[in-house]
């Protein structure tokens, strides 16, 4: 039998990144924590932490936190509790900069969690899921996880853009001029500019200004820093004034999103992916199959 104590444990440490916040979030001593970590281990006959900081889950470390994850939603269903529950959810920055806030706010269950959002890469924000730190992710891998399942979202849309200054400025008229040009990156997993220049047969950008939040690579493109591949549902506003145009009018880059979810799902949060998923059919474009 396991003891849920010393997995609580395990998961906190995972959640907040060392011993002594678990220790706060649960409670307890920062002794107490080590000593179930340590009992855990035991009991496992294996490792379940690596002691870096911040502290990393071994496999088995991974796989025991995403079973607790899908018990904590089991006993909630079952329980039907007042008590709010603790909703991990990795998402992209767009969408979190655009249709997604709504979008949880539809759901009539929305009132009884708590919502822990960890913003990731479109790309790689599966990986928080398959290590088992989180209940529900959106990314554009459609491939479930062990154990998951995934429904289709929509597809958000993304266009090459900069301030006309700056496209005069570095002559972006002719595309061939673009890998000398500085680039806006979102962060080091971000490839959309990447995938935009090898559209055009060109190299990948030789200058790259580095701006980890959605509003602020917006900013950045409209001051003239740079230009970079933005969605279309954040940036209406600045195409109709032409504070940002197109560098290749009628290009755009589609990333469809898939809403990832564990087979064992409890109601409320049927209720949430539901919700979410009407929701964005009425902001994304739909897929095309």
């Amino acid at each position: 039998m396991i003891d849920y104590r010393l997995l609580e444990a395990l998961s906190a440490v995972i959640e907040t990144g060392g011993f002594e916040r678990a220790a706060e979030q649960l409670h307890l001593t920062q002794s107490a924590v080590s000593q179930r970590i340590r009992q855990l281990e035991t009991q496992q006959g294996q490792p379940v932490l690596v002691r870096t900081q911040p502290p990393i889950a071994t496999d088995l470390g991974r796989r025991l936190n995403n079973h607790l994850q899908q018990v904590r939603l089991l006993e909630h269903s079952l329980s039907q509790a007042d008590q709010p529950l603790n909703i991990r959810l990795t998402a992209n920055a767009d969408s979190m900069a655009t249709w997604l806030p709504d979008a949880l706010a539809t759901a009539q269950s929305s009132h009884r969690f708590n919502f822990d959002l960890i913003v990731e890469d479109q790309e790689i924000g599966l990986k928080r899921m398959r290590d088992g730190e989180v209940m529900a992710c959106i990314c554009a891998e459609n491939q479930s996880v062990n154990g998951g399942r995934v429904q289709p979202l929509g597809v958000l849309r993304y266009r090459a853009l900069a301030s006309p200054d700056f496209i005069e400025r570095y002559g972006l008229a002719d595309t061939a001029a673009l890998p000398n040009a500085p680039c806006l990156v979102f962060n080091r997993d971000d490839r959309l500019q990447h995938r935009f220049l090898a559209d055009q047969g060109l190299h990948g950008p030789r200058r790259i200004h580095r701006c980890p939040t959605s509003e602020g690579f917006v900013r950045m493109a409209q001051a003239g820093l740079g230009y970079g591949m933005m969605p279309e549902l954040q940036v209406e506003a600045a195409l109709t004034q032409r504070t940002l145009i197109d560098i290749c009018p009628g290009y755009h880059l589609d990333v469809p999103l898939y809403w990832h979810y564990w087979q064992t799902e409890s109601e409320a949060l049927a209720d949430l992916r539901q919700a979410v998923a009407q929701h964005a059919g009425h902001r994304l474009r739909p897929m095309v199959y």
